[in-house]
């Protein structure tokens, strides 16, 4: 755990997140545990206003960071946006974010009919992001970068609070993007159930996040050619990889092959369907089942907001 954690921060965060976004269900089936050999805990963020978890941290952040009526600037894939438009919108900001000219078209749309002002700009995330960074500064409004913003991590924190109260388990398999969920939950964990080993996860396409705490700095990568978009990470913040890697114990990639059939046995057995991200916990366990055979593993569902042309592939199966 990092010195300056404090979990307290956390503990009290439910108190100014919309509770829309609150107390999401822990999904658990037999037939899943049989196809992975281990007991899966499902924390299903699915169900709330933007079909993803984001809205805990974004909601906080609008809370605490914000002053009245102060507009922000941000960059996302589109469920971060999402969650930022949802909680600016009801707080009183003007919201503004930037996200690749091939973004999920089911996410833009979605952050536009929530209040933002969405630009498309850049080939990908990290193109998009350095497009509002600049926009940012030229226009004197507050920067929100998802993964720098200690309150975001804080929001998502939220979810393992959460967890840890409704069944112990022995391992938590966490996606990892930007790093605020990571961070959240993985300093709560660390607190309140130190026996629990944490294994971090990304797309083998989009591997940034893994080499870059691996090494312990920030190693770019040219391309982040992913199904995942939400964990499609081509350039890490370098502020946030000690933080990160105090609360994970490994970091493993997993395959676009194993991250549609992780989508696939989700939804035939738990009856939701989810984006590649949100699947990347269950793929972690299909790649290695050796490595939690007979444990309880709990990992977090963290997004529905799923593209056209996955939907259909999926439904197909």
């Amino acid at each position: 755990m990092t010195p300056d954690f404090d979990i307290s921060h956390i503990v009290h965060a439910p108190q100014r997140i919309d509770p829309a976004f609150l107390d999401s269900p822990v999904l658990t089936n037999a037939a899943l545990d049989a196809a992975i050999g281990c007991h899966v805990l499902a924390k299903a963020e699915l169900a709330n206003p933007i079909g993803c978890f984001k809205g805990r941290g974004a909601d906080l952040f609008c809370a605490v960071a914000l002053e009245a009526g102060e507009p922000v600037v941000s960059a996302s894939a589109g469920n971060f946006g999402q969650g930022l438009a949802y909680a600016t919108n009801r707080r009183g900001h003007a919201c503004t974010v930037f996200a690749a000219s091939q973004a999920n078209p089911v996410k833009v749309e979605a952050m536009r009919k929530l209040g933002a002002n969405v630009r498309l700009v850049g080939a990908d995330f990290d193109a998009a992001k350095d497009a509002a960074r600049r926009h940012a500064t030229q226009t004197g409004q507050r920067w929100v970068e998802d993964g720098a913003e200690a309150a975001v991590a804080d929001g998502a924190g939220t979810i393992a609070l959460e967890l840890i109260a409704a069944a112990p388990f022995d391992v938590l398999v966490v996606p990892l993007g930007n790093g605020a969920l990571l961070d959240g939950v993985g300093h709560v964990v660390r607190a309140r159930a130190p026996q629990a080993r944490i294994i971090a996860v990304v797309a083998a396409n989009a591997p940034a996040m893994k080499l870059s705490l691996e090494a312990g700095r920030a190693v770019a990568t040219e391309q982040a050619d992913t199904i995942a978009d939400g964990i499609a990470v081509r350039v890490p913040i370098p502020s946030t990889l000690g933080r990160l890697r105090a609360c994970c114990d490994d970091v493993v990639a997993v395959s676009e092959h194993d991250l549609f059939l992780a989508m696939c046995l989700i939804h035939r057995t738990l009856g939701v369907m989810v984006e590649p991200a949100a699947a990347a916990g269950v793929a972690a366990m299909l790649t290695e089942p050796e490595r939690y055979a007979g444990l309880r593993v709990a990992t977090i569902l963290t997004g529905a907001n799923i593209s056209p042309a996955l939907r259909a592939r999926l439904l197909a199966a």
